[in-house]
């Protein structure tokens, strides 16, 4: 048996198992919600419930493919200060919560509108990230588009604007 023999198997043995991961991952998203509630700030409201959890982290997944996010708590209030218009999405379980305690503020004042979700880890999955996030800004038609994509861009934006009307609701 050569190297190279060994080799392929090890590829094929590690796209077999990355592929059961990705579903025990999805399931464990679905059961923590409730189990991640405790870990929640005091001062994380409105706070997204879980059926609009599921949506909003669809939504960044999708709008990470597209590359019109901007992920973490510099990149957030930069672009809240520029001017950017969008969806801010932030993680309540933050620890120190001196770290995004300033961004529903900032949010106010730019009328941006902005959501907690319980879990830093689940939004940095989703934004295409292996690190924990602590706040994600969605920019509709910010960064590099392309339009081969157009008809993704359709469906993200689809969701975003429902996502945006739930919010205003709460």
């Amino acid at each position: 048996m050569g190297k190279k023999e060994k080799k392929e198997k090890k590829d094929k043995s590690s796209k077999k198992t990355s592929s059961k991961q990705v579903t025990r991952e999805d399931i464990e998203k679905i059961d923590n919600y409730e189990k991640r509630l405790p870990a929640v700030l005091p001062f994380a409201r409105p706070l997204a419930p879980k059926k609009l959890n599921k949506k909003i982290l669809k939504t960044v997944k999708k709008a990470s493919k597209q590359k019109h996010v901007r992920r973490g708590v510099k990149e957030v209030v930069k672009a809240l200060r520029k001017g950017d218009k969008g969806l801010v999405v932030i993680a309540g379980d933050i620890s120190p919560p001196d770290v995004i305690s300033h961004l529903p503020v900032l949010c106010e004042d730019n009328t941006v509108p902005y959501l907690f979700i319980p879990s830093k880890e689940d939004l940095g999955s989703a934004g295409a990230t292996k690190r924990p996030t602590s706040c994600i800004m969605i920019v509709p038609g910010g960064g590099k588009s392309n339009k081969k994509n157009s008809g993704d861009s359709e469906e993200y934006k689809e969701n975003y604007d429902e996502v945006v009307k739930e919010i205003s609701v709460l």
